[in-house]
């Protein structure tokens, strides 16, 4: 292949779009922002141009969410959300601001801040400090970033329960990731209760660091790939010379690791790709299969509407979540139809795309308020705080909903362990 052909052959399988906009209906960023041309324009139509001169980028690719609706709706496969990400990545002349780099740097902020966690908390939450963060940087007024714990769970693990782990006859080792480390360590011990009431020993990933999104979605590209090179020899370590899968609690990290590490950064991490898991997928295969059992307690009642982030729909898991919702008899279940939030990691936090971002999840915040419901579940951490701070309705990870509703004498003897 020479010449012209050559230069329009593309990495990616734009080449199978049908032109059929399917992709543009879905999206929900060109329902509220004429100023964003739609996946299908800024996605394959638009990269047969780039192909052919660089100068045809555009800026406006920005405004994507990322979300993956277009992918999930496409009927022939092609993924125009990796497509726009790509050449982000690729023909970008902006550089990341300090509001850039301070969003996606979780491992640095959320490092100091919970050191002074009850000072960084009060602070951000003043109204006087949220206009200056507003006009000095662009992180929208109305945000509330969410606080920081005082003690970080990997703390807690190494105090209360690294030493109990050994004595399981299974393992898996846990990606926490950023939110449950500094923000709501909360649910890394409800999975680690979980764990080992179903006879398995929770071990931490030697070295690990931030998943990457925030990086990527804000340009620090470099570093992106320097934190994925790191997970990958961590999940190396375990999968090959501990023997332990690798399960994560957050629908966006797994998909992070599993897809855009090779798809975005040229991380490569085909020989470990199946050994990174979800931890609802992980625990349902586990009870389909009959390999663990599960026991809840009778008096626990509660009506639970369901949200299915947008990346756990890219992934196609959220029938995991799901079903093992179910399993607790006194909940009530109500599956919300599919809708993007609307935050997209740190997408929702910045001044331009406030309104865009309240707009888009207005039909989810409105689907919520109909059921009602005692607590909202998603394994999305950022449609948390999405949800918690458009809404009055708490919101917590269905692992975290499973660990509530945990009867963990009952399910330790029904799986040998007493």
């Amino acid at each position: 292949m020479t010449g012209i052909q050559e230069k329009t052959a593309s990495v990616n399988n734009l080449e199978e779009c049908l032109k059929c906009t399917v992709c543009t209906v879905y999206c929900p960023v060109t329902a509220v922002n004429p100023g964003y041309p739609g996946p299908k324009q800024a996605g394959p139509d638009g990269e047969r141009y780039r192909l052919k001169d660089s100068a045809y980028y555009d800026e406006s690719l920005r405004k994507c969410l990322n979300c993956k609706r277009c992918e999930v709706a496409c009927p022939s496969g092609v993924r125009p959300a990796d497509i726009i990400q790509a050449a982000r990545i690729r023909y970008s002349k902006h550089s990341p601001s300090l509001r850039d780099r301070l969003l996606a740097s979780t491992d640095f902020v959320g490092g100091m801040a919970t050191v002074m966690a009850p000072i960084v908390n009060g602070m951000l939450s003043l109204r006087p400090v949220k206009v200056l963060m507003d006009k000095a940087i662009g992180v929208d007024a109305h945000r509330q970033f969410p606080a920081y714990s005082g003690e970080k769970f990997t703390t807690w693990w190494h105090r209360k329960a690294e030493k109990g782990q050994s004595a399981f006859s299974k393992h898996i080792s846990y990606f926490h990731g950023c939110y449950v480390q500094y923000n709501f360590p909360r649910l890394g011990r409800d999975f680690v209760k979980i764990m080992n009431a179903v006879g398995y020993g929770v071990h931490l990933l030697s070295g690990e660091r931030c998943c990457g999104v925030a990086k990527i979605a804000n340009g620090l590209i470099s570093d992106a790939c320097r934190d994925a090179q790191r997970n990958m020899e961590a999940v190396r370590r375990s999968v090959f010379k501990e023997n332990r899968t690798v399960v994560a609690t957050s629908s966006t990290c797994v998909l992070t690791m599993r897809d855009e590490y090779s798809e975005l950064l040229g991380v490569d991490n085909s020989d470990v790709r199946s050994n990174i898991n979800l931890a609802t997928r992980f625990l349902h295969t586990l009870v389909d299969s009959g390999e663990i059992k599960i026991a809840f307690r009778k008096d626990y009642v509660k009506n639970v509407a369901y949200h299915t982030p947008c990346h756990m729909a890219r992934l196609g898991w959220g029938v995991h979540s799901v079903e093992l919702l179910k399993m607790i008899p006194g909940l009530n279940l109500n599956v919300l139809q599919q809708e993007c939030c609307g935050m997209s990691g740190t997408y929702g936090f910045k001044k331009e795309n406030y309104k865009y971002s309240q707009a888009i999840g207005q039909t989810l915040f409105d689907n919520i308020s109909a059921v009602d419901p005692d607590v909202v579940a998603t394994d999305c951490e950022t449609c948390k705080w999405q949800i918690e701070m458009s809404t009055p309705y708490k919101v917590l990870n269905p692992v975290s909903i499973i660990a509530e509703a945990l009867d963990v004498d009952a399910t330790r003897k029904l799986n040998g362990l007493c």
